[in-house]
């Protein structure tokens, strides 16, 4: 099977490079699946039922969140009501929603998908590593084919959840930082790690954000509302192929650029 994991979309721009590329993708390396990060796509801080839906539509099988999860009105009355869109399990247990989801590749193989937020600065309910053995319990008595989206910013607590499953899940991927790193590799056992998959948005910006703002916020020392940016259009993420027994056998950064 192989598996295209989209790192964090951010804002219009990556979203109308996700709704024209993705289609396309998925015939062109042959993809059963594909996943991507959302929590960035209403103007870099959020999402909506409306905006989750066009991901959906445009070919991505399931979508992922962060810690901009609630930052906009309606998204609890969504999640509720969705198989599809998963937020971070360690949140409070009471908030609506599910942190890990099921879904069929095209190959008809059940995929579960698990979200979690890391604690460096995300202050989650609870720390990953208190609730992930669980989840994973509770994914492999459906199937062996197992995806975790860690939503953080340190790097270190990503790498260890990335040792801390080796063997036990499909993949491990990071997301949040928006810089795509070059550490993916297959650990022991066949588990898909990288740091963190990039960002699928503008990279003529700040992570997402126009360059003149961010900057004006480090010069000045003074808040500065927050625009997304729109040049330099790419979809980064990574590509995991398995064997039949949710096993990875290789995983490969990718980069597409969309709009120079």
């Amino acid at each position: 099977m192989k598996i295209l994991f989209l790192g964090d979309i951010f804002g219009p721009a990556g979203l109308r490079a996700v709704e024209a590329r993705v289609p396309a993708l998925r015939s062109e390396f042959g993809l059963d699946l594909v996943l991507a990060n959302g929590e960035n796509v209403a103007d870099g801080a959020g999402i909506t039922g409306r905006l989750a839906d066009r991901i959906l539509a445009a070919g991505v099988d399931c979508v992922t969140l962060g810690n901009h999860t609630w930052r906009r009105s309606g998204i609890g009355v969504y999640l509720a009501g969705t198989e599809r869109v998963v937020r971070p399990a360690n949140l409070l247990a009471s908030l609506p929603g599910r942190g890990l989801a099921f879904v069929t590749a095209a190959d008809g193989t059940r995929v579960a998908v698990l979200n979690l937020l890391g604690r460096l600065t995300l202050e989650p309910a609870r720390s990953p590593f208190e609730v992930v053995d669980a989840l994973v319990d509770e994914a492999a008595a459906r199937t062996p084919f197992i995806l975790l989206d860690l939503h953080a910013e340190a790097t270190s607590e990503k790498v260890a959840m990335g040792w801390h499953l080796a063997g036990r899940v499909t993949g491990v991927v990071g997301t949040h930082t928006h810089v795509q790193t070059n550490d993916a590799r297959v650990l022991d056992g066949g588990t898909a790690y990288i740091t963190d998959l990039g960002m699928t948005g503008p990279h003529d910006s700040v992570i997402g954000v126009k360059k003149e703002i961010i900057l004006r916020r480090f010069l000045t020392q003074q808040p500065q509302r927050s625009e997304p940016a729109a040049g330099d259009v790419r979809l980064e993420g990574a590509i995991i192929e398995t064997d039949g027994d949710g096993r990875a056998t290789a995983i490969e950064a990718v980069r597409i650029i969309h709009e120079s």
